[in-house]
């Protein structure tokens, strides 16, 4: 993400892009400085005449996909009925560096952005967020771990053991069955990211759960090289999916949000198992000098109701992290749940302190382990 200062022809030329997808027709700055948000771009300083007034909404930002129709039928479109102000939903990829440069540009046009409470702490502590108004948000609807000064848990997801059961007639129970070659034959798939991929490696060591963190970094390292020749590192959802369907690995460390889709597509010849599954919390995060204001904090008090939770689930997977959302959720989904009792017990929750004080210097060590 750049901040352009004097490069005025490239601020026109996407100036003249965003004219062209908007057919000509004059919009907002908030508008405006969104769509150059998603090329990549905010602008520093610059002034643009005419165009009207920010309009009065709450812009609530996701990864796009197949979350737009999700967020929009659980959350969005439900609290438009109820709200005087109303949430529109973009799918733009609030990554930090977006909402980094946004902020200290001055050119914010997010209200409410879905990142994870980790992140949520890397960046409130550089001063990019607003703390959570908590005379607005119910901190009794969602678990210490899974907020923090300026994060609020919106839903639960977990990295899970998943493999193919016509490749494996043995089922693999736990991490170590993962990294064991010779008895589980096959390509596996691993992330791209450290994110879960440490806490795996580190209990396939032989680590118990309850001493994963801190992370031994270099010893989780040294058990990823061991199983590296065997893995294909996987960079996006979509893609751990297709290793599976095209039966390019026998194995994988993914989402759980995906293994339920595969399981589902493959009539349950693709099974997973939340035993020694990593768990996540997503979270509402908004950026500092947002134009909404306090009323993205009535959004995201909104989505904390345990109904919209389960609706969510039941759309895509992604647990409610209200915990009185559990006794919501129909009895025949209620294994699939990676925050019921049962499959809470059978994981680790992730440590967002480590993460936030770790992550960067650690993934850029991860990126080379598996390039090189």
């Amino acid at each position: 993400m750049s901040s352009y200062r004097n490069d005025s022809d490239f601020v026109r030329d996407c100036f003249e892009i965003i004219k062209k997808k908007t057919q000509g027709k004059t919009v907002s700055r908030r508008r405006f400085l969104s769509a150059l948000a998603i090329l990549g771009v905010v602008p520093v300083g610059l002034e643009l005449r005419p165009v009207h007034a920010a309009t009065n909404e709450i812009v609530v930002v996701n990864w796009g996909g197949d979350a737009l129709k999700t967020y929009g039928e659980a959350w969005v479109d439900p609290f438009n009925k109820v709200s005087k102000v109303p949430a529109v939903l973009e799918g733009a990829g609030p990554s930090s560096g977006r909402i980094k440069a946004m902020v200290e540009s001055g050119a914010v046009v997010w209200d409410v952005c879905d990142r994870n409470v980790a992140a949520s702490i890397d960046l409130g502590r550089q001063d990019l967020l607003e703390k959570v108004d908590w005379s607005i948000v119910d901190k009794d609807k969602v678990r210490e771990r899974d907020r923090s000064d300026w994060g609020v848990g919106n839903y639960l997801y977990s990295f899970v053991l998943t493999w193919d059961t016509e490749a494996l007639p043995e089922q693999p129970k736990n991490w170590a069955d993962f990294w064991n070659v010779k008895d589980f034959p096959g390509m596996r798939t691993l992330r791209n990211d450290i994110e879960g991929m440490l806490e795996a490696a580190l209990m396939a060591d032989g680590v118990s759960p309850e001493d994963v963190y801190p992370i031994d970094v270099e010893r989780a390292f040294e058990k990823i090289k061991e199983i590296k020749e065997h893995t294909i590192f996987w960079t996006n959802g979509a893609q751990s999916q297709e290793l599976f369907r095209d039966r390019a690995v026998t194995m994988g460390n993914l989402w759980s949000t995906r293994s339920l889709m595969l399981r589902a597509e493959s009539e349950g010849k693709i099974q997973f198992d939340y035993n020694q599954g990593i768990l996540f919390a997503g979270a509402w995060i908004v950026p500092k000098g947002n134009p909404a204001g306090k009323l993205a904090w009535e959004f995201v008090a909104f989505t904390q109701d345990p109904e919209t939770q389960v609706e969510l689930f039941k759309l895509s997977g992604n647990g409610p992290v209200n915990p009185d959302a559990a006794k919501l959720i129909p009895e025949a989904m209620q294994a699939d749940d990676p925050g019921s009792p049962e499959n809470l017990a059978k994981q680790i929750a992730i440590d967002a302190m480590w993460y936030a004080d770790h992550y960067r210097d650690v993934l850029n060590e991860y990126t080379d382990l598996i390039t090189s």
